[in-house]
């Protein structure tokens, strides 16, 4: 029955999460490769950090859709691994013997990607937050900001992770609304004949 529940509500939050997501991952991860390795001038960087963070819907609207996007990301994840393990205690057959298809791939990036991601969602929002609603201070907002961009990592390997949780989260977003059902043809009914 928790299945059930968890199903419903992954199934219905994700098409409406799945365009401000699809922009978050896709602009987060054009401004740091485009800033890094491609020398994409700090204007141009600047309006794709824009649209990562919402801002075109007006700057005091940043903080509400960092946390709608964020809070939707992890409802996701959460969601998702719950409807995971328990399909993975229920199913017989392990997921080896499955042809490769959205939903296998689906399996197999989530539990890869449940720790980054959600990393970078709950980080992500503390940092917006902090900023614009607490007067956090710049010590403790750059240490959130340096989580969210996998700073830890060093230079190069911040833009190898910000690359990979990128696409790791598109793949997932694309596997995942390919199996809503969404984009499939509905068949035509048989005509009946008199």
């Amino acid at each position: 029955m928790q299945n059930i529940q968890f199903r419903k509500f992954h199934r219905k939050i994700a098409p409406i999460i799945f365009i401000p997501l699809f922009l978050t991952a896709s602009t987060g991860m054009a401004h740091r490769l485009g800033r890094t390795w491609m020398g994409m001038p700090k204007d141009k960087a600047e309006i794709l950090l824009n649209i990562h963070q919402g801002e075109f819907l007006g700057e005091g609207s940043v903080p509400i859709y960092v946390l709608s996007v964020g809070l939707g990301l992890i409802a996701m994840i959460f969601t998702g691994l719950s409807m995971l393990r328990l399909a993975q205690q229920k199913r017989k057959n392990n997921l080896k013997n499955q042809p490769l298809n959205a939903r296998k791939v689906h399996q197999i990036l989530a539990p890869i990607l449940f720790l980054p991601l959600f990393l970078s969602a709950s980080t992500g929002i503390l940092y917006r937050l902090g900023k614009a609603w607490f007067g956090m201070p710049s010590e403790v907002s750059k240490f959130l900001l340096g989580i969210h961009q996998g700073t830890y990592f060093g230079p190069f390997g911040r833009t190898i992770y910000v690359a990979l949780i990128g696409l790791g989260l598109i793949g997932m977003l694309i596997t995942g609304i390919n199996m809503t059902g969404i984009f499939r043809k509905k068949r035509a009914k048989p005509s009946e004949e008199s």
